[in-house]
């Protein structure tokens, strides 16, 4: 007989803690209803929503997948894993990689023929990218060129999927038939140029808000990008971007990360009785997590308290082996780092990838006044793609 505990203990725990109007719960409502002006910030895997207080309309920013250029640039990013891709399915005997390969290079082609500064300039027509627009013609040419080529070769001869020849001669580009520009490279610069769309349009709206920090209620919902990805404060984007925007106010303490909590519905904002709904239950979530913090220290103010902090990332240099934190990006110059970051990102599960690309154009950024075009790119800034369709 399966065990089911007495249900007079049952009732006893359910009148703290998880019964309609039980202890705990009263208390959460009470909190919420004493600071319902209290600004709440809600952040998605895609957008920042502001819900000021006081029953007044909330504003947002979408940050990643809707916005101009997103998907163009991170298609290209990935052909930087595409073929490393289609040599492990062909070592593992996968029936289609030839296929699989065959289709890549004509989309590659397609892609090169649609490719066009007017079409960067006038179409995506991204803010953070004005003035790069030949530039990031030529790497999408080069990259795509490269990558068929390359295929087109590997099918006629399967041995430049071995992994020492790709490493060597695609991705670090260090061997003795190594392409023009690196594939690091390539994929370091297409992370960036993300970041610093994002990062830029991001910081011009939470400048336009105005947020008063020190009272900001801070909640991190849904998935971002991975199931398993940015469930810690080192590893969500949103914590050092916010962390950064506020001049360093926001209290680490003030923001929770609840990927339980349900995503927004942006186009159900404008009705008033599920706006009112999901603030409701935002700002529910929000003190369910917080009001065992103002219990604590009423019951026990003279024991040592907890202090979220915030972790110095590591620095990488020549005899660095293993590191357990995202490294810390000196320079447009610190390769080792750049490349540690998009190993990093692909080899811990909690790690959002488009982590690789933030920090160092989020610190330019911040440093200079959120203007774009005084930022340096890794892969990109000093770095010149061939112009022309490369033939290895």
């Amino acid at each position: 007989m399966r065990y089911q505990p007495n249900p007079h203990f049952m009732r006893l725990f359910e009148l703290f803690t998880s019964a309609p109007g039980s202890i705990g719960q009263n208390l959460q409502r009470q909190l919420g209803e004493a600071h319902s002006d209290t600004p709440l910030l809600v952040a998605t895997g895609t957008d920042l929503v502001l819900f000021p207080g006081g029953g007044r309309p909330p504003t947002s920013v979408d940050f990643r997948k809707g916005t101009r250029g997103f998907f163009e640039i991170t298609a290209i990013s990935h052909l930087g894993l595409a073929i490393p891709y289609l040599a492990r399915l062909r070592e593992l005997g996968h029936p289609t990689w030839e296929n699989d390969a065959r289709e890549l290079i004509a989309q590659c082609r397609v892609v090169q023929e649609h490719n066009s500064v007017s079409y960067w300039r006038d179409e995506v027509a991204v803010d953070a990218w004005r003035g790069h627009e030949e530039k990031i013609t030529d790497l999408v040419d080069y990259t795509c060129a490269v990558t068929a080529d390359y295929l087109e070769r590997a099918l006629e001869n399967p041995e430049l999927l071995d992994f020492a020849y790709l490493r060597a001669n695609l991705i670090e580009g260090d061997g003795p038939d190594a392409i023009p520009v690196s594939f690091n490279d390539m994929m370091a610069a297409t992370f960036a140029l993300s970041a610093l769309d994002s990062l830029h349009r991001s910081l011009k709206w939470i400048n336009e808000q105005p947020i008063d920090w020190a009272r900001l209620m801070v909640l991190v919902v849904g998935t971002a990008g991975r199931p398993s990805a940015g469930l810690t404060w080192q590893s969500n984007n949103v914590c050092s971007l916010l962390h950064e925007a506020s001049g360093r106010k926001l209290d680490p303490a003030r923001l929770i990360i609840a990927p339980a909590a349900p995503a927004i519905d942006l186009e159900q904002l404008a009705d008033n009785g599920y706006r009112a709904r999901i603030e409701g239950l935002y700002r529910k979530f929000w003190y369910s997590c917080l009001s065992s913090v103002e219990m604590s220290r009423l019951l026990w103010p003279d024991y040592p308290a907890f202090e979220k902090r915030i972790d110095q990332a590591p620095v990488v240099d020549a005899d660095t082996e293993v590191v357990n934190a995202m490294p810390v990006v000196r320079s447009v110059d610190d390769k080792r780092a750049i490349v540690t970051r998009l190993r990093y990102v692909m080899e811990d599960p909690g790690a959002q990838i488009a982590t690789a690309g933030v920090q160092f154009v989020l610190d330019q950024l911040i440093a200079n006044g959120n203007q774009p075009e005084l930022v340096e790119l890794p892969g990109f800034t000093g770095t010149t793609y061939p112009a022309a369709s490369v033939r290895l």
